[in-house]
């Protein structure tokens, strides 16, 4: 076969390094860029932060509530300048320097200095289930054996404080050598167990919710009406009190409508989990990238400078790049690169502020009236209204918040599907949900609303939806059905 060389003209198109840079920016969240920033800072040389004054810093709970440093700063603003400046105490100068130098633990320099110091182990934590239980066992006149059996018991239960697991597995899980050292039978475990229970809270050490409870009730009062009952529900009806079926544990414990109410009363006010109120809470954190404010002309959208990085080129080493521009091949390469991410961080928040302040305009009527009036609206409706693509709206969408006077929303919670009315409009799937939420929280406790009940109210509305609908949206809720809803 004879070679030969041909010459063929195509088009293709590609991604250049600063297109695939913007892509992957505008895809992150605002702590996932803040960390990307970060790496850059760290590889190249001739990227900088500005330093500038903090702007005031919009960092809110994901239920919307701010943060310490908001509310701190708000306090702040309305204090006085005369009373701001005036100490809480009135300092006895009687008493020396020495008195206070000795009250701060320090020689009145405070800690600096000195390199035992951790500043770490001054800051609050929250103790966890087993050091709280290890912290009780040690005020109790236990020999070392037997205060070694018992840790094996707590380090046995998981975080609500549950045993998990027998005794008899307990046992197996020890190593041969280590039971025959300490000559540990079964019954020692029991009895251990035994003494774990009864440490605080209450309920810890338990094998069930059963279990559970039942500790709980009997440390109570046990001779009053509602605590036996409620003793006798928990031992013999948990399960028909769970599936609220209170015509057969009526009959099954003998007893009238209001001793079960007060029986039931008095369940709720058990702590099914006794261990949860220990251990660190994971805080999770939101950080709104728009923030929408209602002024006198309208609705306004801006971003939120806490939530922008400004950065700049180091003119520092630009300098040397420009009078070494033969020897400094390096740090040119690492100049356009700091250059492409300036400008793509740029046009980061500019295509959020674009498409935050389209959705904004679209839902206006959500801002003002709440979810009964949302608008079904669908990614194609921005993308065609501010001619970009599909693809980029849903990018810009993900992991993006705007803090709002009605709470923080990600943006694509105002994205749906839709009904159609019976007058040939459309209907949001939020606004049928927020529908279906004020009929039940209206309806009559003793006969709750069925699916197929609210159907036919929602129906009589012109909204048309199937029993089936209705259920999918009620338990995307968490809204429990018919018969779990009635109550006594």
């Amino acid at each position: 076969m004879k070679q030969s060389l041909q010459l063929k003209l195509s088009q293709s198109l590609t991604l250049t390094p600063q297109l695939q840079q913007s892509i992957k920016l505008l895809q992150l969240s605002t702590l996932d860029l803040n960390q990307e920033i970060e790496r850059f800072l760290q590889d190249n040389p001739m990227l900088e932060r500005e330093d500038d004054n903090e702007p005031d810093t919009y960092l809110v709970h994901e239920d919307g509530t701010p943060t310490a440093p908001v509310e701190q700063a708000a306090a702040a603003a309305e204090t006085p300048a005369d009373e701001a400046s005036q100490p809480d105490f009135d300092m006895d100068d009687s008493l020396g320097d020495n008195y206070w130098n000795e009250a701060s633990g320090g020689s009145g320099k405070g800690n600096e200095g000195d390199d035992e110091f951790d500043a770490q182990a001054n800051v609050a934590r929250i103790s966890t289930l087993r050091e709280h239980l290890l912290e009780q066992l040690g005020l109790l006149p236990l020999s070392p054996r037997d205060h070694a059996v018992a840790t094996l018991i707590i380090d046995a239960l998981d975080d609500d404080g549950y045993l998990g697991m027998s005794l008899a597995e307990i046992h197996e899980l020890i190593p041969p050598e280590l039971r025959e050292a300490l000559e540990l039978e079964l019954d020692e475990l029991q009895v251990a167990w035994q003494l774990v229970r009864q440490l605080e809270p209450c309920g810890v050490g338990a094998v069930d919710l059963k279990d559970c409870l039942g500790m709980q009730l009997q440390q109570l009062n046990s001779h009053e009406p509602a605590c036996k009952l409620a003793l006798a529900v928990v031992t013999n009806g948990l399960d028909l009190l769970a599936n609220k079926d209170y015509s057969k544990l009526k009959r099954t414990l003998k007893c009238d409508d209001e001793a079960l109410k007060a029986a039931q009363e008095l369940i709720k006010r058990l702590s099914p989990r006794p261990g949860a109120a220990f251990g660190e809470s994971d805080t999770r954190y939101v950080v709104a990238d728009v923030i929408v404010k209602k002024l006198k002309q309208g609705w306004t959208v801006q971003l939120n400078e806490a939530a922008m990085p400004k950065l700049k080129v180091n003119q520092l080493y630009a300098n040397i790049l420009r009078q070494q521009r033969d020897s400094g091949a390096g740090l040119s390469g690492q100049l356009q690169e700091a250059k492409w991410l300036i400008k793509n961080v740029q046009q980061r928040f500019e295509t959020i502020l674009r498409v935050g302040q389209a959705i904004v305009e679209k839902q206006q009527r959500f801002f003002e009236h709440g979810e009964v009036a949302m608008r079904p609206l669908v990614l194609r409706d921005i993308a065609e209204e501010l001619d970009l693509h599909e693809s980029t709206i849903s990018r810009v969408t993900t992991q993006k918040y705007m803090l709002t006077p009605r709470g923080i929303y990600e943006f694509k919670y105002f994205f749906g599907s839709h009904v159609d009315t019976d007058s040939g409009g459309e209907c949001s799937a939020i606004a049928i949900k927020a529908l279906i939420k004020q009929l039940i929280q209206s309806e009559d406790n003793k006969k709750p609303l069925s699916d197929s009940a609210i159907a036919e109210v929602l129906g009589k509305q012109g909204i048309n939806v199937a029993r089936r609908t209705v259920a999918k949206y009620r338990e995307a809720m968490h809204i429990p059905p018919v018969n779990q809803r009635k109550s006594l």
